[in-house]
């Protein structure tokens, strides 16, 4: 199985400051780490790996340090890592950056049997991408995953949605935007960062 893992480098909550006149976030002098949700992804790629085999590839849209998340997820157990930079980038909405990320997915061969996303990212917290790059690959969805149990060509995951636990059975190629719930994210030992970032 290839699963492609959509993440993002975030700042750290505690250090994030906004610009009042443009109502956007400073990203200067700012700590930055994955995002909450996305490590959550590829954490359940990576154990989707274990039990299933395959390749587990992960691709990011940013500036060239975003390359630190990739390093980080490659020292996870990622197989590959993808950057897509560009200064015309800066400043893309939910839109672009889901038609970026899509354009790569669709370039990646061979293509993913599935594709996971954090449900949201703590810096904008719109959750669109994911959808948006379901919509745009033409892909199933399910967003607010917080079990999932690959049965050969489907996959049956669960959600809580208004209170109500729901299960969905959904072909591959799918689209994943999961949830907090989902599963503990390990912490990497400090011998893998050190190989990663040397």
């Amino acid at each position: 199985m290839h699963i492609a893992v959509c993440i993002k480098q975030v700042p750290d909550s505690p250090t994030i400051r906004i610009d009042e006149e443009r109502w956007t976030i400073i990203r200067e002098g700012a700590k930055n780490i994955i995002n909450p949700l996305d490590h959550v992804a590829l954490e359940a790629a990576l154990n989707m790996r274990a039990r299933e085999g395959g390749e587990v590839t992960v691709l990011t849209m940013g500036p060239p340090q975003s390359e630190e998340a990739l390093r980080e997820s490659l020292a996870a157990g990622a197989d590959r890592a993808i950057l897509l930079t560009d200064p015309a980038f800066a400043g893309a909405d939910t839109y672009a950056t889901s038609h970026v990320l899509a354009t790569a997915i669709r370039k990646l061969g061979p293509f993913p049997d599935l594709v996971i996303c954090g449900m949201q990212t703590i810096d904008s917290d719109t959750g669109h991408v994911g959808p948006q790059i379901a919509e745009e690959l033409s892909l199933p969805q399910v967003c607010g995953v917080i079990e999932i149990h690959p049965e050969g060509e489907f996959l049956t995951v669960k959600r809580v949605s208004d209170g109500f636990l729901e299960t969905y059975r959904v072909r591959l190629p799918a689209l994943l935007a999961v949830d907090q719930k989902l599963t503990a994210v390990r912490h990497l030992a400090l011998g893998a960062l050190q190989v990663a970032f040397s």
